[in-house]
């Protein structure tokens, strides 16, 4: 990275690295599918670490900007900061996945979900997880000057409107900037979150661009399970 943070050419850069980030961890969760790595009888620490030694092989990619997770039944209800003890998946269950690799030094950051079984209820989270984001990002595009509240408050009346409920306290959250463990002083205006009136289509404090990460974590707590789904919001 250069110096010149508001430089066209160097914005121009930090674009292309983003999406191909994106674009990267879509050919791995492609290929995760692919080989079906997320699977019951199949412990999430062990999934974890076989999608880690796929990303290597295919991308050389050692590193990743926050904690790997899979989550499956009741652990799919719980936030990010939770560390639940190891589960097996089992045959009926909603799993999900959120990774965050570096590919050449741009986060990506990817969640999808998986679902075992014929509960009508569970397939009905897996479809309406994606809509939503869509929906979602329709909403970003209709409004330019939309802040962090208000997308916010979009994603939280479509999910109700859907009968989920939001499991996190925000729904997204910059890209590029910042891993998720870190509380700048400006934590509100780095998320989705109701907390946050400023527009997410601004320049942060060094100047560039702000991109930002849909992040969906539907749950069901009746039920006992939830889903999850994220990616680049703006860019790709």
């Amino acid at each position: 990275m250069t110096s010149d943070h508001g430089g066209p050419e160097e914005e121009a850069r930090r674009v292309a690295g983003l999406v191909a980030a994106q674009e990267k961890a879509i050919a791995l969760f492609d290929e995760v599918e692919a080989r079906g790595l997320v699977a019951p009888g199949v412990g999430e620490r062990e999934v974890s670490d076989r999608i880690r030694d796929l990303a290597n092989d295919m991308f050389g990619t050692t590193k990743h900007w926050h904690k790997r997770i899979i989550r499956s039944g009741p652990n799919t209800l719980l936030p990010y900061r939770d560390n639940p003890p190891d589960r097996i998946i089992g045959e009926d269950d909603v799993a999900f996945a959120d990774f965050g690799p570096i590919f050449e030094e741009y986060e990506a950051d990817f969640g999808r979900t998986y679902v075992f079984g014929d509960d009508p209820d569970k397939h009905l989270l897996l479809h309406d997880l994606p809509r939503v984001f869509d929906e979602g990002r329709a909403a970003f595009a209709a409004d330019p000057d939309i802040t962090g509240r208000q997308l916010y408050a979009e994603v939280e009346r479509l999910a109700g409107e859907a009968g989920w409920e939001l499991g996190i306290w925000h729904a997204g959250h910059l890209v590029g900037e910042f891993p998720h463990e870190v509380n700048d002083g400006a934590k509100a205006e780095s998320y989705i979150t109701p907390e946050n009136d400023t527009p997410l289509r601004r320049t942060d404090r060094a100047g560039r661009t702000c991109h930002w990460i849909l992040e969906l974590h539907f749950v069901d707590r009746a039920r006992g399970f939830g889903g999850f789904y994220e990616q680049l919001l703006d860019l790709a």
